[in-house]
């Protein structure tokens, strides 16, 4: 069937989000869910006492999938309500049960707890592409653990580092992102059945002011849905800080990608490393030399998007009024499910530029080797001191050749000669082969290998380990 072009159609949906996080937040697993929810309300109140056969849940049970949509959508233009429409839709197919449905609970039983429902699965899912995006950046980080390169400060040359331990920066914070998931998600609890201003009215008169009954309704409705705890309390709707709590954490995902696709666009611009570039490519339109980092410039975008999707739930936890207000209604379900489309699609991309990542060791050696002089300079001086040197002549001595040495290059385009001007200075009681004995690289990046073995043996395989290795393929639509 040919596609509409005439509306407007979301690019998370055609061009970045995957299948997996796009049916989390499509009608069909919504009003699924709602049945779902519907069948463990009957359920637990049958249990408990209520006049409700089995024979009307098994009704119910048989037509929770198969959803009568024109029904429900023809009844919604006369009532202008959607779940009153979906209660009667369902009740066209189970007349046995049509009395019985939705009995004692306000529109957000279904509405906030399917919600909840939608965060936790969707939770997981990140999660999940999270710990592949580990999986893929500690094979890197092992690999890469002992060659050094430029590491930097203002993005000028600092000293030296390796290009695996500068991996484990972008790891570091990932994993930090996942422990915040991951504590989210552990504090997820069900609306539960609270009734329309979260006082349980309603169900304490069906269940005849038996308030053990109705906490037990409560608690059977939370293990059905796979839930231990529902929330303590609550107006119509379970507290929107918790989707403020939940986009603060999907926006520490997308900082932590935005970081390292920034650091890999500028290393791409040194030609040190680069991001997959397929055979058929294209890198320009008008350049047909370029290699632009364009995922890793697609993952910025994407991360701005989700940055700014952030402050809105804090701005409608902020603005509900007493037990709650519908101006969150339209915000949230923009908000919330592009955030979660939009991390996916971060996730996505990250997972496919991390399963192919490029590294030029020889352009990452000529360039530290071209600073190296600079940063011996230390070791020279150490050196020189041993012998009798005094340091702070020393120290003049080499900063005004640094300087010099730096002007020449800059003004004249000429080679780095620091260490003939150093072995020409008597000041330095050292020969030309025992200063270039301090041009050794390795000599310079630290405990930088060893804190690269540690921290995939001590933080990063800890975590990884609460995850099946997967090994998730992306694939990219753009």
């Amino acid at each position: 069937m040919e596609r509409d072009r005439n509306g407007y159609v979301s690019p998370l949906s055609t061009r970045y989000a995957s299948k997996a996080m796009q049916y989390l937040f499509s009608e069909n697993n919504k009003f699924r869910t709602w049945r779902r929810l519907w069948i463990a309300l009957a359920t637990a109140e049958r249990e408990l006492g209520l006049d409700i056969s089995q024979e009307q849940i098994d009704e119910l049970t048989a037509h929770a999938e198969d959803i009568n949509y024109d029904e429900a959508e023809a009844r919604e233009k006369l009532v202008r309500h959607d779940v009153m429409s979906h209660v009667y839709a369902y009740g066209l197919q189970c007349p046995k049960a049509a009395g019985i449905i939705h009995l004692g609970a306000t529109s957000c039983y279904v509405g906030d707890n399917t919600d909840i429902l939608i965060l936790r699965d969707a939770m997981e899912l990140v999660l999940r592409k999270c710990a592949q995006v580990l999986r893929n950046l500690s094979a890197f980080a092992e690999k890469y653990k002992d060659l050094p390169c430029l590491a930097y400060t203002h993005l000028q040359p600092a000293q030296l580092t390796t290009v695996g331990k500068r991996a484990t920066l972008w790891m570091n914070e990932l994993l930090m992102d996942m422990e915040n998931l991951e504590f989210q998600l552990s504090q997820l609890a069900l609306r539960g059945a609270k009734g329309t201003t979260g006082t349980q009215a309603s169900f304490m008169e069906l269940f005849q002011g038996d308030e053990g009954k109705v906490k037990a309704l409560e608690k059977r409705i939370a293990e059905q849905m796979g839930f231990e705890k529902s929330v303590p309390v609550s107006g119509q709707t379970y507290s929107r800080k918790i989707d403020a709590y939940v986009l603060g954490a999907l926006s520490g995902v997308a900082q932590s990608a935005c970081k390292f696709a920034n650091d890999l666009r500028i290393l791409q611009s040194f030609e040190e490393m680069e991001e997959p570039f397929e055979k058929n490519q294209i890198g320009s339109s008008a350049m047909p030399y370029k290699r632009n980092p364009m995922r890793s410039e697609r993952i910025c975008a994407l991360a701005r998007c989700v940055i700014q999707d952030a402050v809105n739930p804090g701005m409608t936890a902020a603005t509900q009024w007493f037990e709650r207000t519908l101006d969150d209604s339209a915000n949230k379900r923009i908000a919330v499910s592009e955030a979660f489309l939009a991390v996916d699609a971060i996730l996505e991309i990250y997972i496919n530029v991390t399963s192919g990542l490029v590294v030029y060791d020889r352009v990452v050696r000529r360039r530290v080797m071209e600073k190296l002089p600079f940063m011996a300079t230390e070791n020279i001086m150490m050196e020189a001191v041993k012998r009798g040197g005094n340091r702070q002549e020393l120290h003049e001595a080499l900063r005004e050749h640094s300087h010099a040495t730096a002007r020449k290059i800059k003004l004249e385009g000429g080679q780095n000669d620091l260490l003939d001007r150093i072995v020409d200075d008597p000041l330095f009681p050292l020969t030309r082969e025992e200063i270039e004995a301090q041009m050794a690289p390795e000599k310079y990046v630290g405990r930088a290998p060893g804190q690269v073995t540690e921290f995939l043996a001590n933080e990063v395989a800890v975590i990884l380990a609460r995850y099946p290795d997967e090994t998730l393929q992306a694939e990219l639509n753009v």
